[in-house]
């Protein structure tokens, strides 16, 4: 089963830019339920700490296409280096202003400044996509390792900073993002060799890539599926926190988390002959179908074991996400294509984590599990609605891959996705 996943990472640099680009991304874990664990505690409101993580994500998803396109213009190292002093900048501040017990707007604007961040997930991708050019098979197993490698983040992040918030200091969840913003960030900026070249835009072909067929339907339907992770955040410290096991919140998480990664690695180490949109179709479903059980649960056991198993269905749909990102969007657009997905995600969770503190306020945790059902309900219902506009968008690539292959150079930024590999 690893054999694939050796033969990716001995390629020349993979190695330390995907080991970076982990430490890079454990903030995407830590730093919200890092600011519920620490607001909640702080100012004993779960509608507040919701609000502030809500913030939070809304700045970096609303920020992160912009410097994905710039990332795309002029290069990973000189945009984000900007924005890693950005963030880190803001983290400080939101540290501070929570040990000074700051009134909530100045908690809003230091979550602001924090949310500047970029997304490093899209980074490694775009890495990998420049390295494995042309091998459809391999990036596919790249892509599959990243996903994992995304779960390990969420399974050490979430359990990290509950420790850390319960048994050291509220706000010290927030610290060790901090320092992996800082570290994690430069190490992987400074490997220049696997840095994707920029490509200036030049004429038309700059708008938003949201208008390409099917790219819209990806956006909608992260959009939900990121609700399903933000509302399931809050409501699970909630209910270990109402079992007095709120320190086990971050290992529920985790569970959560090691379900995916151990079914990424199993995804990603064959390849596949169903076409992406039908198994993103089936992963979608099957996600939705798993969260609904949460809000029947009754002990932190219960939970944990739903969520193990739940967890299978993540990790390969964000997979097959990002690969038809990859089918559909211009080549050298690739970091925007993946940021807006990501962002897609992040807005999601900013809208799930709020609602559920406020209904957690109002109803305890299973208000805040209610809400995991409905926005689950609601990305089935996206994904089965918006089948036949993926597979026609599929169908399309395709094609246009097939042309720029007939006749190279006569159709821009065409190249085959991760699918188009001779099937058996």
């Amino acid at each position: 089963m690893l054999g694939p996943y050796r033969e990716v990472l001995a390629r020349p640099g993979a190695l330390a830019f995907s080991v970076a680009g982990v430490v890079a991304r454990l903030p995407i874990s830590m730093v919200g339920i890092g600011i519920v664990l620490a607001v909640s505690s702080l100012y004993d409101s779960y509608a507040m700490a919701g609000r502030v993580s809500a913030v939070f994500v809304v700045a970096s998803s609303l920020t992160a296409p912009l410097i994905a396109r710039l990332v795309d213009r002029h290069g990973q190292a000189r945009v984000m280096r900007v924005a890693l002093a950005t963030c880190g900048t803001g983290l400080v501040g939101l540290i501070a202003a929570l040990l000074a017990h700051a009134p909530e707007p100045v908690l809003w604007a230091a979550a602001v400044v924090a949310g500047i961040s970029g997304q490093f997930g899209s980074l490694v991708r775009a890495r990998w996509s420049h390295l494995l050019q042309g091998d459809a098979k391999a990036l596919h197993t790249a892509y599959s390792l990243e996903a994992a490698l995304d779960e390990v983040v969420f399974i050490v992040g979430p359990a990290a900073a509950t420790i850390l918030a319960t048994g050291v200091t509220p706000t010290a969840g927030l610290v060790v993002p901090l320092v992996a913003t800082v570290v994690g960030g430069t190490w992987f900026l400074s490997q220049r060799r696997t840095e994707p070249p920029p490509v200036p835009h030049h004429g038309s072909g700059g708008g938003s890539l949201v208008a390409v067929p099917g790219m819209l339907v990806l956006v909608v339907v992260f959009l939900a599926m990121g609700a399903i992770f933000g509302a399931t955040d809050v409501a699970t410290v909630a209910f270990a926190e109402e079992a007095d096991r709120k320190s086990a919140a971050g290992l529920i998480l985790a569970v959560f988390a090691a379900g995916s990664m151990v079914s990424g690695l199993l995804y990603g180490a064959r390849h596949w002959v169903r076409p992406l949109w039908m198994r993103f179709g089936i992963g979608m479903v099957a996600l939705a179908a798993g969260v609904s059980l949460f809000v029947v649960v009754q002990s932190l056991w219960a939970l944990a074991a739903v969520m193990f198993v739940t967890g299978f269905a993540i990790a390969p749909t964000l997979i097959n996400g990002n690969g038809l990102v990859q089918e559909l969007v211009p080549a050298r657009r690739l970091t925007e294509g993946l940021t807006w997905v990501g962002t897609s995600l992040g807005v999601g969770v900013s809208i799930g984590s709020s609602i559920a503190g406020a209904r957690i306020d109002a109803e305890g945790s299973h208000g805040g599990f209610v809400v995991v059902v409905v926005a689950g309900a609601c990305a089935a219902v996206a994904t089965v609605a918006s089948l036949r506009t993926l597979r026609a968008a599929h169908h399309a690539g395709l094609a246009a891959a097939k042309d720029a292959e007939a006749a190279p150079g006569e159709v821009e930024d065409a190249r085959p996705g991760p699918e188009d590999e001779p099937r058996p």
